[in-house]
């Protein structure tokens, strides 16, 4: 009986990854492949195809273990966030190779288990600075949301220290909640607006006609002002 569950459940893997296959897009893999992505699924229509499919926890931990890019995506869309352990969830962010899988894994799973508030510092401190990025997306997370008890002066200190020689990713995500803390507690505004000013970070970053900069006091300054409008 387990034997035919389990070929019922690789059927459907098959079956699943054969979909993915025949949503391969070459102009989806060029514009992927830019951002370090390598798939050619469309996301308009993989997650149209997570609609169809709805929760399915086994399936999305079989497709997770196929270490296919697009077939982790889709996993991260079908799964149950609150049915994966501390260790698992660990595991799974140091086997995620590429930066879409990453952050999905962050905000579409860790940030709805109950596991996120464990790691957040476990993360912000590992030598691996994607490690340590999660980490801190995972404080952004708590900065705009739930900062009681956050030492909001002590994270604007490390971002001073760090930041600016920190490795991309990781320099992108304390960004973010160096902007984020500027944005939501006035108090600390001032400060978070001259941190972004000294460093520089992201100043010159190309932005498109009508985004906001990721130029910390740029994003801040937009941000503050649609709050007040």
């Amino acid at each position: 009986m387990l034997d035919r569950r389990r070929e019922v459940a690789e059927t459907t893997v098959d079956e699943v990854m054969a979909e993915l296959a025949a949503l391969e897009d070459p102009r989806a893999r060029e514009v992927n492949e830019k951002q370090g992505d390598d798939h050619a699924v469309n996301l308009t229509k993989l997650r149209a195809l997570a609609k169809r499919l709805k929760t399915q926890q086994d399936l999305a931990r079989r497709l997770w273990e196929t270490g296919d890019t697009a077939a982790r995506l889709l996993a991260l869309l079908i799964c149950r966030p609150k049915a994966f352990e501390r260790g698992e969830l660990d595991a799974m962010l140091r086997d995620a190779r590429t930066p879409k899988v990453q952050d999905w894994l962050v905000n579409y799973v860790v940030k709805k288990g109950p596991h996120a508030e464990e790691l957040r510092p476990a993360w912000s401190a590992d030598p691996d600075p994607v490690v340590a990025s999660a980490g801190w997306a995972l404080t952004t997370e708590r900065v705009a949301k739930r900062p009681e008890g956050l030492d909001l002066a002590g994270l604007l200190d490390v971002i001073e220290a760090e930041m600016k020689g920190a490795p991309d990713r990781l320099q992108w995500a304390m960004n973010h909640c160096l902007a984020q803390i500027g944005i939501d507690h006035a108090e600390h505004r001032a400060r978070a607006i001259g941190i972004g000013e000294r460093l520089q970070v992201l100043r010159d970053y190309p932005t498109s006609p009508g985004c906001t900069s990721p130029y910390a006091p740029a994003w801040i300054a937009e941000m503050v002002r649609r709050q007040q409008a």
